[in-house]
């Protein structure tokens, strides 16, 4: 009745069961390892079509160049091919900043929905970790307790 219990133990088996998993730091780092992966993906994708888009964009400007360059009979057709180019540069340059802000918007849809594929991801993780880690520490306590009467 008088004996004090000794709680050494029932402490190092608590900290012991603490929930510090190695695995878990291991899979955070390969989830945050595949989602860089995932948008490295979506931004190079991106530039490779903006570079596209771009070189596409040169060379038919430099097209529209030639065809205004050439030497004409009537002074009148220099006036002519230069509102041609003109035109054809305006409507060039619609086309393409139409096709830049496509490119722009597939980005964003594709960020957003790794985005949140990512945080349901890690509300499933932190889920499943915090039940381990109440289960481990319930069961501590019911040993403890069962150590101390």
């Amino acid at each position: 009745m008088t004996k004090t219990p000794d709680f050494t133990k029932v402490m190092q088996d608590m900290m012991a069961s603490f929930p510090v998993d190695a695995a878990a730091f291991q899979n955070a780092f390969k989830t945050q390892a595949a989602m860089g992966e995932k948008l490295s993906k979506v931004a190079l994708e991106a530039a490779e079509k903006s570079t596209e888009i771009t070189a596409k964009w040169a060379k038919d400007a430099i097209a529209k160049m030639s065809d205004a360059t050439k030497a004409k009979a009537d002074p009148a057709e220099y006036t002519k091919a230069a509102s041609d180019l003109a035109s054809a540069a305006a409507e060039m340059a619609a086309e393409n900043m139409a096709a830049f802000a496509e490119v722009a918007k597939k980005v964003q849809m594709e960020t957003v929905e790794l985005m949140l594929a990512a945080g349901k991801d890690a509300t499933e993780e932190a889920t499943a970790a915090v039940k381990k880690a109440t289960a481990d520490v319930t069961a501590v306590a019911k040993k403890a307790a069962a150590a101390a009467k």
